[in-house]
């Protein structure tokens, strides 16, 4: 088992990642409310982790940052504790990009949100 940990190489920072995930029409999306995800596979870029993760609040939904951050934090945190569940099936030489994206206005309790990103990433684990 994997340390709990979400290191730099784990998320998405590069903007031909973030084109290949949201541009070329081939990732799916999954909801479960207040979130929605969506992912796709691609060949594994050297020096980088094999699951790759984006987080993204609009504002639109959250005026001010610090509640857009609190709900960042909830998903990183959630996220975290669950992620062995792709680790686990994400083929040799394959890495799976992930955005996790607000969908609600509204906070909601860090369990609740636990619960869907556990889900969430149970369905995912289960597709690819």
């Amino acid at each position: 088992m994997m340390a709990p940990t979400l290191s730099k190489k784990e998320r998405i920072v590069s903007n031909l990642l973030i084109e290949t995930l949201f541009g070329q029409g081939n990732s799916e999306s999954l909801a479960a409310y207040p979130i929605r995800v969506i992912y796709t596979q691609i060949e594994q870029q050297q020096d980088c982790a094999p699951v790759q993760i984006l987080i993204s609040v609009p504002k639109k939904r959250f005026k001010h940052a610090v509640d857009r951050n609190r709900v960042k934090r909830q998903v990183r945190e959630a996220y975290r504790h669950h992620k062995q569940l792709l680790y686990n099936k994400v083929e040799e030489g394959k890495q799976l990009l992930v955005a996790f994206v607000w969908l609600s206005d509204k906070h909601m309790p860090s369990s609740e949100v636990e619960k869907k990103i556990k889900m969430l990433l149970e369905k995912i684990a289960a597709k690819i």
